[in-house]
């Protein structure tokens, strides 16, 4: 069973996500409200991949992805961004930080898990 854990500041978007990633992959989800709780949360849970949300209050996720980087510990965990901003410009900037992938927001609950396997290239066998 895979771990991750989904760093977002919208309770919304947590509670949907986790219970999607839970019930059509079968896999543990940790979930952090912002990017301090989310660094937290990746040391001392270390699940195998990050999703999370680029606009948050405080630290937004570009400055936590940064932050992870720096950690030993924590640098090696693929991350994967979500995102509503499509636009290129944007699209290029979080590309260039060497993030997994980006992700868009809305997401559809039924294929999330599904482009997260395909980007960490992960089997995916639905419960």
């Amino acid at each position: 069973m895979h771990r991750i854990l989904l760093i977002d500041d919208e309770d919304d978007i947590r509670e949907v996500a986790s219970l999607t990633l839970e019930a059509t992959a079968g896999w543990e989800v940790i979930t952090a409200s912002s990017g301090a709780s989310g660094i937290r949360a990746a040391i001392a849970e270390q699940p195998e991949a990050i999703l999370m949300d680029v606009m948050m209050p405080e630290m937004d996720g570009p400055t936590t992805f940064r932050e992870m980087q720096k950690n030993p510990l924590i640098a090696h965990i693929p991350v994967i961004l979500l995102t509503a901003k499509v636009q290129g410009v944007d699209q290029r900037r979080f590309a260039d930080l060497g993030v997994a992938a980006v992700l868009f927001k809305p997401f559809d609950p039924m294929t999330l898990a599904q482009q997260i396997a395909e980007v960490l290239h992960w089997d995916t066998v639905a419960v």
